[in-house]
């Protein structure tokens, strides 16, 4: 007869906990593979075998950890954040904000995580020299944990009621630093970095300089996605920041911007227009035409993995995107900047030159009130600038 099959110490990837199944409940037991996590479940196993496969009766909701709350709300939004297929940026947030949680307050129950704790993890903020209004934003993605918790009946109410009252962090009366003002970049230091980068790369650099756009929406752009049926093309991205509200987005693309984008075009309808995997395909082919020595017979023969983990991606993502940039921006020597300051360009160039109201209608900042008001108006207006800007 074989031996009662033992439920094994699993790792759970998403929130990197160790985790042991039991009597159909996952028990989370800290980090994977530390021995305190060994220890937890050699003790669980223990007291589990000991009261006849299964752990003695308790009262869940008191019990429960803050790992296997994190774990739980991981879970959860890996779906409720998924931009095209995969975990977005939100999501990489939240697991950030979740880090000190798991690292400090893993074993510690949910009900005893109070604004103290909270407090202490901010400071953890504060002292590895996060901004201020960062920090916030950091604070208020822990306070949603606990709320999602309250809302599917895992943590008492009480718990979130009590980490409300952690105010937020006031200008001038923190030690936290100040973030500076986002600002444009110079156009000279885009252009020094843009031969440094690849074709790809730089025609995004310059569609955002042109229309203004969000990094996330251009690296998703695809022919399908714009209207050329007027002299102002228009372009409706497949997903944008503020979709999740009910916005609408539409971005127009004027002559000058045109003339970047129309080589990209050319290609099928579905497909994105700028792709690392084509970026790196041109790279090869430029370093093979530049080799002074001749290939050997073996590296001739060398074929590419089917699937290899360092495999270029059909699309950048916003992460990659700036990669490319940063790196291109130490070769240059040019003083640090990232693609969102590219937007900024835009607006300032249009607030000084149309005023206030068409920048915000080409950078897409309106309520959804004022949009169901003025859409039309807005549009009219939008496109006559853009035409008449380029």
């Amino acid at each position: 007869m074989s031996k009662p099959r033992v439920p094994s110490y699993r790792h759970h990837r998403p929130s990197g906990q160790a985790v042991v199944t039991l009597n159909g409940r996952d028990h989370y037991l800290g980090t994977w593979n530390t021995e305190a996590s060994r220890q937890e479940y050699e003790r669980l196993i223990g007291e589990w075998l000991a009261n006849g496969r299964r752990l003695p009766t308790q009262d869940a909701k008191d019990d429960l950890r803050i790992c296997e709350l994190l774990a739980a709300y991981l879970d959860f939004a890996a779906t409720y954040y998924e931009e095209n297929g995969q975990p977005g940026r939100e999501y990489v947030c939240m697991k950030q904000a979740a880090k000190p949680l798991s690292e400090s307050y893993s074993r510690t129950r949910v009900v005893d995580f109070g604004p103290l704790a909270l407090k202490a993890v901010r400071q953890h903020w504060v002292d590895n020299g996060l901004c201020r209004t960062h920090i916030n934003m950091r604070i208020n993605r822990v306070r949603r944990i606990f709320k999602w918790g309250v809302e599917n009946e895992l943590v008492p109410s009480s718990v979130l009621h009590a980490l409300q009252a952690v105010a937020a962090l006031k200008k001038g009366r923190t030690a936290a630093r100040e973030s500076e003002p986002v600002k444009p970049v110079p156009d000279d230091h885009v252009d020094t970095v843009l031969p440094l980068v690849s074709r790809q790369v730089a025609a995004m650099i310059e569609l955002q300089r042109l229309t203004g756009m969000r990094p996330g929406e251009v690296v998703i752009m695809r022919p399908c996605d714009i209207d050329r049926s007027c002299d102002v093309w228009v372009y409706t991205p497949a997903g944008h920041k503020t979709a999740y509200r009910g916005h609408g987005r539409e971005i127009y693309i004027g002559p000058k911007a045109q003339q970047v984008l129309a080589p990209w075009l050319l290609r099928d309808a579905q497909a994105y227009c700028f792709s690392p995997k084509e970026a790196e395909t041109e790279r090869n082919a430029e370093r093979r035409a530049n080799r002074k020595t001749p290939m050997t017979p073996s590296q001739a023969k060398r074929r590419p993995k089917a699937r290899s983990r360092r495999a270029k991606r059909d699309r950048y993502d916003v992460f990659s995107y700036r990669r490319a940039i940063k790196y291109a921006i130490e070769r240059a020597g040019v003083p640090s900047w990232h693609p969102h300051q590219l937007r900024h360009n835009c607006g300032t160039q249009m607030r000084r030159q149309f005023g206030l109201d068409v920048a915000q209608i080409i950078l897409g900042h309106r309520s959804a009130d004022v949009t169901q008001v003025y859409a039309e108006v807005d549009r009219a207006k939008a496109i006559e600038v853009v035409r008449k800007a380029g």
